[in-house]
């Protein structure tokens, strides 16, 4: 046997650029990898949250009094219908960005919670903040605990399907600040996160992000790097992805 082997190290999940300024390390306190990256730093828990809870907070997401999400597919069901669905936890909206003349529905619905006066602004839409609850605030305390950082704001997408995405962005609105921590939790099935350098595209990772798994965004990064959730058409089911900021 290798006498310095570290058996109980595990292996990161997906592939990252070779090169002096790639780098990634177990942190056993924090149950995650930490991974330099070119004016950036990236924190991964794949396991962040437990099966448990994470069940828990795709019910939470979806739970409303119109109909029972286990047996209903709520993200086919038509515009009219699906806006007077009154849900208990989650104000789930769609947002719509004017593009060539057009009001164009986003691929993805959306809500925005946060502390009071914490408005955000992204794509022409402003959002004024709902109130925390106390699911919200569960995850948000667990990720604070876990990582160090401190928010204040959540942005929560629902990706009903493989065919809704987001296209190719940086989180660098000036409510954010100048080097925001983004911290992402995700929950459902699971999808491709992907980062691109803005100077040179041929440098990507893909991260396939999991039910109940974090990735954090620091550093620099926003500034040099663009992230994307491309369309997977083979994907069925939903996914439910929550980013808490600082909004200052």
């Amino acid at each position: 046997m290798d006498l310095f082997l570290e058996p109980d190290k595990p292996l990161l999940p997906f592939v990252i650029p070779t090169g002096s300024q790639y780098s990634y390390r177990w942190d056993a306190v924090m149950q995650a990898f930490i991974i330099k990256i070119p004016q950036g730093e990236l924190i991964f828990a794949q396991s962040f949250l437990s099966e448990k809870v994470s069940a828990r907070s795709v019910e939470y997401f979806q739970e409303n009094d119109s109909y029972d999400w286990r047996t209903t597919p709520l993200p086919q069901i038509s515009g009219e219908a699906f806006e007077v669905i009154r849900f208990k936890h989650i104000p789930w909206r769609r947002e719509y960005i004017k593009m060539y003349g057009k009001h164009l529905a986003l691929p993805r619905l959306t809500s925005w919670h946060g502390d009071p006066g914490k408005s955000y602004s992204y794509s022409g839409i402003h959002s004024t903040p709902q109130p925390w609850n106390k699911g919200l605030l569960y995850i948000k305390e667990k990720i604070e605990q876990t990582t160090g950082f401190s928010f204040n704001s959540v942005l929560l997408y629902w990706y009903r399907s493989g065919e809704d995405h987001m296209s190719w962005h940086a989180d660098d609105e000036p409510e954010l600040g100048n080097n925001p921590v983004i911290a992402s939790v995700n929950f459902g099935v699971t999808r491709d996160f992907v980062l691109r350098r803005s100077d040179d595209h041929t440098q990507k990772i893909v991260i396939p992000l999991a039910h109940g798994s974090l990735l954090v965004m620091a550093g620099q990064l926003q500034h040099y790097w663009q992230h994307s959730v491309p369309k997977r058409k083979t994907v069925q089911g939903s996914r439910f992805n929550l980013t808490f900021r600082a909004v200052v």
